[in-house]
């Protein structure tokens, strides 16, 4: 793998640095420490801008290049939140913080691009200038909306955009991307089913909500069976079931339930929606209940735009050779999608070898990724932007 030799040389040291940030996880917007910590790294690489605080918490710094004759500006982003979730790798760097953990590899994606800044504003061998996205609250907070918000792409000037995410289950180090729609759209629901409580030995004098969620449950299960378009993809999944009683022998006032729905196409994701909203009404009347239906609209389909995923393979060719540019695409969402709505760009996945997957109590970032991420991000700026 053609590794720059810089990033090579400084792998161990990045590698202390995913491993710090890894054990001092933050969660949502609340990312002080973290911020600080890459704010902090940035003044010490000699960058020409920092900027804290856009979106909230996010980190924004500016590398020049030895010149700008043409006044290209390239945006390069990295997650820094973490999760919800209590630890169980073991590992002597592990979270310190009980019920935070680092289980998407942000920490890793943080260091990758800190590393790809320390060699930019060293080497500085490109003609326009590189601008690094240091953002928060991707896992659910919006926080890449709060940047676009906040006015950051233009304020910069910023002409297109990238991100990396890294992917257990292919090779470290290998790279895989699609142009088009790469991850799915995301929105959330809640569906309130109100009934008759009662004695459970007497259920003819209620009317119990749970009955009629069950048949909520798997009418909606018939959206993506048989309302959708079987070349289409759509998902709908119950994640939470609750009732305002917990015992054996009460038939409750109602049942909650929560969900989500994925898609990857926009007018899939409205036909979702309605089908949701529909079920839900018309199979608690039948059942002679009510239900209330707040649907959440969450991140949108993230889009790689054709030229610039063609941009991205290149960089990833020169780094790693061969590509995987057909990958299927993940129906998990990203809200790196808001900024690939606003500029053209694209984001690709980087191999984290085997092991747990993200999101689980004992995924592991593999810390062997971190040049070939490194690499991808330096390739991009100096193709993109030539030095003359």
């Amino acid at each position: 793998m053609p590794i720059k030799n810089r990033l090579a040389e400084t792998h161990a040291e990045i590698t202390k640095w995913r491993r710090h940030l890894h054990a001092h996880p933050e969660l949502d917007f609340d990312v002080h420490e973290t911020a600080a910590f890459v704010a902090e790294k940035l003044r010490a690489f000699g960058v020409d801008e920092i900027t804290t605080g856009i979106g909230k918490t996010g980190v924004v710094a500016v590398i020049q290049g030895r010149t700008d004759t043409k006044g290209r500006v390239i945006g390069l982003r990295a997650d820094m939140d973490a999760l919800p979730i209590n630890e169980a790798t073991g590992l002597d760097y592990a979270s310190t913080v009980p019920g935070k953990m680092h289980a998407c590899g942000h920490d890793g994606h943080t260091s990758i691009l800190l590393g790809a800044a320390q060699y930019l504003a060293e080497t500085r061998n490109f003609d326009g200038t590189a601008v690094l996205i240091f953002q928060p609250a991707e896992e659910g907070g919006g926080g890449g909306r709060e940047m676009v918000n906040d006015g950051m792409l233009d304020r910069w000037n910023i002409q297109e955009v990238y991100g990396l995410h890294n992917a257990p289950g292919l090779p470290t180090g290998q790279f895989a991307i699609r142009p088009g729609a790469i991850m799915a759209g995301a929105d959330e629901f809640q569906i309130v089913v109100k009934g008759k409580g009662g004695h459970a030995a007497a259920p003819h004098e209620t009317i119990d909500p749970n009955v009629t969620a069950a048949h909520i449950i798997l009418g909606l299960q018939s959206i993506t069976s048989r309302n959708v378009d079987p070349l289409a993809s759509s998902v709908v999944s119950i994640c939470a079931l609750h009732s305002d009683v917990d015992t054996h022998n009460v038939i409750p006032q109602f049942t909650r339930m929560t969900g989500t729905v994925r898609a990857l196409d926009p007018a899939v994701r409205d036909q979702v929606e309605a089908r949701v909203k529909k079920i839900a009404m018309a199979t608690a009347e039948a059942y002679d209940c009510t239900a209330e239906v707040d649907y959440q609209i969450g991140y949108p389909v993230t889009v790689n735009h054709d030229l610039h995923t063609e941009y991205a393979i290149s960089a990833a060719r020169a780094v790693a050779g061969d590509v995987i540019t057909d990958m299927p695409p993940i129906m998990a969402a990203e809200d790196f999608s808001f900024m690939l709505n606003e500029r053209p760009g694209a984001y690709i996945m980087l191999g984290n070898g085997d092991g747990a997957v993200v999101h689980h109590p004992e995924y592991q970032f593999d810390d062997d990724a971190i040049p070939a991420g490194c690499s991808w991000f330096v390739e991009l700026v100096e193709q993109r932007m030539p030095a003359h």
